[in-house]
């Protein structure tokens, strides 16, 4: 993973590079980081490429990558499949090598639309005076662009800042419907900025006819590529059917659910095939992205038995105990798994720590009761929903998988330690978004990538700080198998022709409600958000199946929504996690209960703006 930009100037001016913002995009890759200028006298502009790498695969690979005739990559992506990348290869240098062999934006489109993987790309081809820039169709990596009041300057990059005495206002996420190519010679004659979209399109779909993008700064105009030339959706469309067969068995509607519940399905060869065709996909999803990583120890040192190179955003829930699961089976044996668990700190009004004994007059006694009633009052204050789930959702992976070592990393966080990072870096992060609900998440992962907080074992307790480069998120689960309560509702008032418009919503904005947040979130630790529930091949199994094989919300909670994953969760071997009910982060982790409980979600956060 890389933090990249680029600064165009239609002068031949020096482009600069914001302070605030190097040190954003240092934060993303550590490893290397390097700048290139390219001025141009006829037509004049100038251009700044800097890059700022996490070394994640094959050889360390400096980046902006050049080739010999003078282009140039700016790669913030994993290729984990279309084009061939062998083990020990870097990927920037693979892509590169497939653009270096295009001749025209066919081309172009044609490699990019066969990389599997997240990734964002900013390709200046210096021959044609053109940078060619986008996200992959899922908007998983970040990339946000500005543009100065007068027309001449204009920027790419994988996060900014939100100070109030720049140019923040201008920020906005790049959208995710297509690839941008900007002709520096001829905005450099016109002096003005003028993009050409090639839009995203499922495999036989016709390009829309007209495109409007709210993301789009002022002072930047945009148009179809004149070409009619397309990138092809590496998933297919939606199955849109609506005429659900009736199973023959359905478990009791009862308040309690459990396993056993859910075995009733298994009882069905189809629906069996079914489930382990969903865990095979799932499986080498996660394969993909948690093998191939650099080895992180000099030769000299002795490896740590703690230091994981793998950790995963864990409420002990059924998205984040799959992905325990399969990342067990391909992880070796003797290296340690990070579960990372976020609680923030409950009010000590909300704790009830339990009455002391009746009768308990004397004054030694209240003593040491007041004593113990404190200590339990402080243990209790981070046992938020998360906790009591994740540790829960532990002893069932122990129980699994006895010889792994599992390192639940409780991270317990105040609500001074809160607001001193909000203000410090998460504000920052969170930008441009700005509504409740993005800083609700964004503060919960980003205290939970961090991965500092307090490992127990037995009565002990020691501190730990995750090594993990690589961080599994169980985002997309939800969006895919109906797990919000918004889909029971949609259910309840539209059917399944409701039910499937609106999953087909959830996906097609998951990149500007989610995704570019969460990177630049995580990213600001060093380390890579890796989303296996998005993989491709997950994603275009699900969208072969139609919807009531993936939920159904005539049963009730824990068993209905995401119906086809707890059957696989039953068919690995999970137990009571595979019914827990979904619980979103903000409220799993309590941090929702911090602040103004009459803001709503969509509100815009007042926290989020800087002095």
């Amino acid at each position: 993973m890389c933090g990249i930009c680029c600064v165009v100037n239609l002068t031949a001016s020096q482009c600069v590079l914001q302070k605030h913002v190097r040190e954003k995009l240092r934060n993303r890759g550590p490893d290397c980081s390097q700048d290139i200028t390219d001025m141009v006298l006829d037509p004049s502009y100038s251009c700044l490429f800097s890059a700022h790498v996490l070394h994640m695969r094959g050889v360390l690979t400096p980046q902006p990558l050049q080739d010999k005739d003078g282009n140039i990559l700016l790669w913030n992506g994993e290729v984990f499949g279309g084009l061939t990348v062998g083990a020990e290869d870097n990927d920037t240098k693979v892509v590169l090598h497939h653009l270096s062999l295009c001749r025209s934006p066919s081309d172009v489109l044609s490699v990019l639309s066969q990389v599997k993987g997240p990734w964002a790309i900013i390709y200046y081809r210096k021959a044609e005076h053109c940078i060619w820039f986008g996200r992959d169709f899922f908007g998983r990596r970040s990339l946000l662009w500005s543009s100065g009041p007068e027309e001449c300057s204009f920027t790419l990059t994988s996060v900014s800042s939100c100070l109030p005495d720049s140019d923040s206002a201008y920020w906005q996420e790049v959208p995710a419907v297509g690839v941008y190519s900007l002709d520096l010679k001829k905005c450099s004659y016109n002096r003005s900025l003028k993009l050409e979209l090639y839009p995203w399109v499922y495999i036989g779909d016709e390009p829309p006819n007209d495109f409007t993008c709210e993301g789009l700064p002022s002072s930047v105009s945009m148009v179809m590529n004149d070409s009619g030339l397309l990138l092809n959706f590496p998933v297919p469309s939606m199955n849109t059917s609506l005429t659900a067969a009736t199973p023959n068995d359905k478990p009791n509607q009862t308040s309690q659910t459990s396993p056993d519940d859910l075995k009733v399905f298994l009882k069905s060869t189809e629906k069996r095939e079914m489930v382990r065709n969903l865990i095979d996909v799932l499986s080498e999803a996660v394969r993909r992205r948690v093998q191939c990583l650099p080895y992180q120890l000099k030769l000299t040192e002795e490896p740590n038995d703690d230091e994981a190179q793998v950790a995963i955003l864990f409420s002990g829930g059924i998205d984040s105990m799959i992905l325990a699961v399969l990342a067990d089976r391909h992880i070796p044996a003797d290296r340690p798994i990070d579960l990372l668990n976020v609680a923030f700190k409950l009010q000590e009004s909300k704790i009830n720590p339990g009455s002391t004994k009746k009768g308990q007059t004397n004054k030694r006694q209240h003593a040491s009761a007041d004593i113990a009633q404190s200590d339990q009052v402080k243990s209790n204050c981070f046992n938020v929903p998360d906790r009591i789930t994740g540790r829960a959702g532990l002893q069932e992976l122990k129980n699994l998988s006895p010889a792994r070592k599992w390192n639940f990393v409780e991270i317990n966080v105040t609500q001074e330690e809160l607001k001193e990072m909000r203000e410090k870096h998460i504000s920052h992060l969170v930008h441009p978004l700005d509504t409740v609900l993005d800083d609700s998440i964004g503060c919960a992962v980003w205290f939970a990538a961090r991965g500092t907080g307090i490992i127990s074992e037995g009565t002990e307790q020691r501190r730990h700080t995750s090594t993990a480069k690589v961080v599994l998120t169980g985002i997309g689960a939800d969006e895919q198998l109906a797990g919000y309560s918004r889909h029971r509702v949609r259910f309840k008032t539209s059917g399944l022709k409701g039910l499937v418009k609106e999953l087909a919503m959830e996906l097609g904005r998951i990149s500007s409600r989610n995704l570019g947040r969460d990177d630049r979130i995580i990213g600001d630790h060093g380390k890579e958000a890796r989303f296996p529930y998005l993989d491709e091949d997950v994603v275009s199994f699900l969208n072969s199946l139609p919807v009531w094989e993936k939920a159904d919300l005539c049963l009730p909670r824990g068993i209905g929504e995401k119906l086809l994953l707890r059957l696989a969760a039953v068919e690995l071997g999970l137990g009571p996690s595979a019914v827990l009910p979904k619980r979103a982060m903000q409220f799993g982790s309590r941090i929702a209960k911090l602040e103004n409980r009459h803001e709503k979600a969509s509100d815009k956060c007042k926290r989020l703006v800087t002095s």
